[in-house]
């Protein structure tokens, strides 16, 4: 009989919706009272769980798996209203906010005006003088706060350039220096530390409601850092650097699913050795800090820890490189010694390896299982395919990284063949889609498909439930711009989603 976490109960669904992707009044979703009404939203259509991307502050292209921290959080997903109800910010404070409509994040046109608000809200907080529990709060996360708000006063002063380019002193963490720094600029330091303190603050409100809900939050962890992030400039011995701190060998995977000439992701690799010989105390704290943010984790990439794809950082591509080992079981086995059991989801896609597969199933961690694959091959046994979901995963028409399921299946791009590739995917799911669901939209049709399957849970991206084309697709992989926009619009169709989710949320 097949074994399935405690974590995993009971049998739920839920929707994937990044908290940035929420609808709301300031062009971007935020925490406050827009990601508590989403909570009510799903509680109203019986939906139990709610995934989302990383929370950490985004890197290039507004990418969340591009951060300057592991640990810290994006301040851009800050309820402004929240602070507005604290009399953290006043009326007048949004007379100049600019008004966006649409389903497109404009970045450039609001993040300078939420920087300017979230500014002045924690310039007010200050001048209140009620520092009590923002003191606590840095005093509680000071193994991580610290070296993330001074690595970004310096990455500030010293714009555009990457750690290992800054002077000498602050490349190489002299003590002195960065302690004259920090008492130069405790004001900034402040600022930033307060954005993280309200973040923290907000975040709590939701896990609070969500939890009196019976909502399960599923959080995503990627597996690997940015080399310009507070992580590597901290801890450079973890990390497989050349002397003058750039990434001697860099993250990516060689031709998979999502890119056919493979992604060049360019993380630095870990020297897991290294982290080994520490009892893996960095994963311990990233992990214990995670488990206070979620329910579930989502491990990106779980096959890096059996094998990584590794890249000498000269190579502009990620055609050239080679498999090594990953730290395997025993970095398991050794955080769930000194942690006990964390309920972790393994993003085992692509091209898997035996060990890869071996180490998730070792480990009893669910999988995903997404339904799209299934129709790039007319394969009956194929583990994408509902009817052969075990029990022991989560089911997904597609993830953040795959086209929408009405672009893959609309496709217009042709096959070697000459043959419409979508036309393709379209005659293989007819083949297979059980007879109950013929006649709804094809995009309704996938959703009870795999609502009646074994997985244990089922997660539908927002995109899907409405039947969205491409244009909602959230991201390209190996596509560096035009990326992580799409959000929901507004209430003009939530009556549709509410009616839809309410019939599958019946498993």
């Amino acid at each position: 009989m097949e074994v399935v976490p405690e974590f995993l109960h009971p049998r739920s669904s839920g929707v994937l919706l990044p908290v940035a992707s929420l609808p709301g009044p300031y062009g971007i979703g935020e925490l406050g009272s827009v990601a508590l009404e989403w909570l009510e939203y799903l509680n109203e259509t019986g939906q139990r769980l709610w995934q989302i991307l990383p929370i950490h502050p985004t890197g290039v292209g507004h990418s969340p798996y591009q951060s300057s921290s592991a640990m810290a959080y994006n301040p851009m997903l800050i309820g402004l209203d929240q602070l507005h109800r604290e009399d953290l910010l006043c009326d007048n404070d949004f007379i100049a906010y600019p008004k966006t409509s649409g389903n497109t994040i404009a970045y450039e046109t609001i993040l300078p005006f939420r920087y300017e608000l979230l500014k002045k809200a924690a310039e007010n907080f200050l001048r209140r003088g009620k520092l009590d529990e923002y003191e606590n709060f840095c005093q509680g996360e000071k193994s991580w706060l610290e070296d993330y708000v001074l690595f970004e006063c310096l990455s500030r002063r010293f714009a555009g350039k990457t750690w290992n380019h800054w002077p000498e002193e602050f490349c190489n963490r002299n003590p002195e220096a960065l302690k004259k720094f920090s008492e130069e600029n405790a004001h900034g330091i402040h600022i930033l530390s307060l954005w993280q303190y309200f973040f923290h603050r907000q975040w709590q409100l939701i896990r609070r409601r969500a939890e009196e809900l019976s909502i399960k939050i599923i959080g995503d962890m990627p597996i690997f850092v940015s080399h310009h992030s507070a992580d590597v400039w901290a801890n450079r011995e973890l990390f497989d650097l050349c002397k003058d701190g750039s990434p001697r060998t860099v993250a990516g995977v060689p031709p998979d699913y999502f890119s056919s000439s493979g992604q060049r992701w360019g993380n630095p690799l870990y020297l897991w050795d290294r982290h080994r010989n520490t009892n893996y105390a960095w994963w311990t704290r990233r992990l214990l800090g995670s488990m206070k943010l979620y329910d579930a984790i989502r491990i990106d990439h779980f096959r890096g820890f059996a094998d990584y794809w590794e890249i000498p950082a000269a190579c502009p591509t990620a055609m050239e490189g080679r498999w090594m080992p990953g730290p395997g079981e025993h970095f398991f086995r050794s955080i769930l010694s000194q942690v006990g059991p964390l309920p972790f989801i393994a993003e085992d896609l692509g091209i898997l390896s035996d060990e890869a597969v071996h180490l998730r199933e070792n480990l009893g961690i669910p999988g995903l299982r997404i339904v799209l694959f299934a129709f790039d091959s007319d394969d009956p046994s194929s583990h994408f395919l509902p009817m052969n979901f075990s029990k022991n995963c989560i089911a997904y028409t597609g993830t953040h990284d795959n086209n929408t399921a009405m672009g893959a299946l609309d496709s217009c791009n042709f096959a070697a063949d000459g043959s419409s590739i979508g036309q393709k995917r379209r005659q293989i799911l007819k083949k297979y889609l059980p007879r109950e669901h013929a006649l709804l939209p094809l995009h309704e049709a996938l959703l009870h498909w795999i609502s009646k399957s074994n997985a244990q849970w089922v997660i539908f991206p927002m995109q899907d439930v409405l039947g969205l084309g491409r244009e909602a697709r959230l991201n390209v992989p190996g596509q560096a711009e035009g990326n992580w926009q799409w959000k929901l619009n507004g209430e003009e169709k939530m009556p549709k989603i509410r009616f839809l989710l309410q019939k599958i949320s019946q498993r």
